[in-house]
């Protein structure tokens, strides 16, 4: 455990050298607002600055990704209207009505290989392109690891279909339906609202992405982890259509190119990284990981 954390640390720190040895380019013609709800010490920050360099460099310093985290730009759920309106230009959109294919897709229990899914992904961002276009959108990168969607207690024998009425920290309508019908009661909740929620006892079990979680030390408050591996997320971080239609081809090539090397070059840090973070839980804190079998985690996707 040790040898992997010192390896996902140094993964990561590797990324943040590339960024600090990149070259002085011409001064940026456009600036992208890029909005996030992930907060600095998560590791997704580094590849979300991996991200604005490969744009720089790509685009010859003619296009500038500015970063703001921690929902500093706009609250986690105004993405939509944050890009269409021009707070943003770039962030994570979720469980949007306006785009109703999307908000019942983008999150869904499933058994896949997680090998492959950068390429499912980019499979999955063609399926849904013309409807993000309708609503004025396009997807320019994925952050992938929301399939790390997973569940926390305050003690380690629930059972998941059995939430006997529990306040569960809830992410959107498929979640919500789940939550239903497992028995529990859904409680929608900002992440950086979290810790305080469960401290207060606005919810008693949480919902959320690994690296979420992890980067908002929730372990303190829901030390007790379920680790199911019952779904496909993918939270694509999209960009107003019409500012990216108004760059030039080289430049448009330029951010998409960024997004998929980005994507692809975070994938091992990443893994490294939440190997380290729960690993320090269950060390440090008292806390607990339980992954199901496959039998019960098929039956659990079956259920829902």
């Amino acid at each position: 455990m040790l040898k992997s954390a010192i390896r996902g640390s140094l993964a990561v720190a590797g990324i943040a050298c590339a960024i600090a040895a990149v070259p002085a380019l011409q001064a940026a013609e456009t600036t992208l607002r890029f909005g996030t709800y992930v907060n600095k010490v998560d590791a997704r920050y580094a590849g979300f600055q991996n991200f604005a360099r490969l744009v720089s460099e790509k685009s010859n310093g003619r296009v500038e990704v500015q970063i703001f985290d921690s929902g500093t730009l706009h609250p986690f759920n105004k993405a939509f209207d944050s890009i269409l309106g021009g707070v943003s230009d770039i962030s994570p959109v979720t469980g949007e009505k306006r785009i109703p294919c999307h908000r019942m897709t983008s999150f869904t229990p499933v058994a896949i290989d997680w090998e492959r899914h950068v390429d499912l992904d980019k499979e999955y961002t063609a399926l849904v392109a013309d409807e993000l276009a309708k609503a004025g959108l396009i997807n320019v990168l994925s952050s992938n690891f929301s399939y790390d969607q997973e569940w926390w207690f305050k003690t380690p024998d629930v059972q998941l279909d059995k939430l006997d009425g529990r306040l569960v920290r809830d992410i959107g309508p498929v979640m919500t339906h789940i939550i239903k019908k497992w028995g529990g009661k859904p409680v929608f909740i900002a992440p950086t609202e979290v810790y305080q929620g469960a401290e207060r006892g606005v919810v008693d079990a949480i919902n959320m992405g690994v690296a979420t979680f992890s980067s908002w030390k929730l372990w303190d408050v829901m030390p007790h982890m379920i680790n199911a591996n019952l779904f496909y997320g993918n939270i694509m971080y999209m960009m107003n259509k019409r500012k990216f239609d108004s760059l030039s081809p080289a430049d448009q090539q330029a951010i998409l190119e960024a997004g998929e090397e980005a994507q692809r070059a975070i994938k091992e840090p990443y893994e490294k990284w939440i190997n380290e973070k729960v690993g320090e839980a269950v060390m440090k804190s008292g806390g607990s990981a339980r992954a199901l079998p496959k039998a019960e985690r098929l039956r659990l996707i079956e259920s829902a």
